[in-house]
């Protein structure tokens, strides 16, 4: 079990003890904790606390910087809509793979439809877009599919 698997689950446990669903931590002590930098512990926030995965995460950095972890339940028109305003204006083809492996873990889109997303978003498709716009272009279709998904 890697160092990621280890700091999810140890938030996932305390999660599932705190009071009102909510769980608020030191990012300084959880690095402590597990020995590890900081930036580790934003990678566990960011991949395994996602929206799309039925979490919200606020976060406050500098010296007394907590992360704040509350587990929600979100119908899944209210999901895709959070996920579509998120994606913003650019989206790399590995942002795309994961919000589309969360979606469809969270039951809020096929796995055959976000497979064949995942196709006509990546770089071999998008071949004969310059390189500087692909990523442009990804999130654009990937707003829109989703956005029929709603």
């Amino acid at each position: 079990m890697g160092i990621s698997d280890l700091i999810a689950s140890f938030l996932q446990d305390s999660l599932k003890e705190a009071e009102n669903g909510v769980l608020e931590v030191q990012r300084s002590d959880l690095a402590q904790r597990f020995n590890c930098v900081p930036s580790q512990i934003n990678y566990v926030m960011s991949t395994r606390f996602s929206p799309e995965r039925g979490y919200i995460v606020e976060s406050r950095r500098g010296g007394n910087g907590y992360i704040r972890i509350t587990r929600v339940q979100v119908d899944r028109q209210t999901l895709l809509m959070h996920v579509i305003n998120t994606i913003g204006d650019s989206l790399d083809l590995a942002s795309a793979r994961a919000i589309l492996g969360n979606l469809v873990q969270s039951g809020a889109l096929e796995e055959s439809l976000a497979r064949a997303l995942l196709v006509a978003v990546g770089d071999k498709s998008l071949g004969r877009v310059p390189r500087e716009m692909r990523d442009s272009v990804r999130a654009d279709l990937m707003k829109q599919v989703l956005i029929l998904q709603v």
